[in-house]
């Protein structure tokens, strides 16, 4: 299995595009899978340096509703003309940051025929599955760190009942995609255990030189439990990737626009 950083906040080598957001290409003996689409075709520009043609992708996932991730959607409807796009049912719900900036999908491609929209979970085949675990427990609390959403016309804190993951099994190993773990990377191992995870894990907005550090150690004490190798990226943080990197050494890295891995 092939795993490629379309886009990230970070390039990985000079001339890489780079942004807020995230996009990965997957290669598998059965797919080739694009796994969300940064905030604007910069991913394509990615794509071609590393000889990816985005044509070819017959499996295109969004994890969430937010822009970072679906914002080069349009750009891949217009690049690839087969592959039908899975994204929550919910993924079209008003999405905001501090309850007044949007930070939701284009609306004008609500309706794109292309577009399949998934409930609680998606068997695509043997191999490639998409699960949203809004009825899985929540033992571990996750902040929603400032995001809304515009429900039953209230606004509330984001639940994030429009993000799902997916999830790849190829010769014994399981591989789980998450875009940002908004539901809590410590919830999202213990529903699915996998031999690798790939994703953001939503500290960014942590300080690991304050107090509130013990969200990371909670977090780096909770992931040495299980025999998970971990790459992350996007809405870690940087600074935050370093801080849990010296306690985790080898068994966390970091994936940057650009950068190939293959597992």
């Amino acid at each position: 299995m092939k795993i490629s950083m379309l886009m990230e906040n970070t390039p990985f080598a000079e001339g890489f595009a780079f942004e807020h957001g995230l996009s990965i290409h997957v290669e598998t003996e059965h797919h080739a899978i694009l796994f969300d689409m940064g905030q604007s075709d910069g991913f394509l520009i990615n794509a071609e340096r590393l000889g990816i043609d985005l044509g070819a992708v017959d499996v295109a996932v969004l994890s969430h509703g937010h822009y970072d991730h679906g914002g080069g959607l349009k750009a891949f409807l217009s690049t690839n003309t087969k592959a039908s796009v899975y994204l929550s049912r919910y993924a079209y719900d008003r999405h905001l940051s501090g309850g007044e900036r949007d930070i939701g999908l284009d609306p004008a491609l609500a309706g794109h025929a292309r577009l399949c929209s998934v409930g609680e979970q998606l068997l695509l085949d043997d191999t490639l599955a998409l699960y949203a675990c809004n009825e899985c427990p929540r033992p571990f609390f996750m902040d929603s760190y400032g995001l809304y959403t515009l429900r039953d016309h209230a606004l509330i804190p984001d639940d994030f009942r429009h993000e799902q993951y997916m999830m790849i099994q190829e010769h014994g190993k399981r591989v789980l995609i998450s875009g940002c773990s908004h539901k809590g990377i410590l919830n999202i191992m213990r529903w699915f255990k996998p031999d690798v995870l790939i994703g953001g894990f939503h500290f960014m907005k942590v300080d690991p030189e304050k107090e509130e550090r013990f969200v990371l150690d909670e977090a780096v004490q909770g992931l040495l439990e299980y025999d998970t190798q971990y790459y992350t990226c996007h809405c870690t943080g940087i600074a935050q990737y370093q801080y849990m990197c010296k306690r985790m050494g080898d068994r966390v890295a970091y994936l940057s626009a650009g950068q190939q891995i293959v597992i």
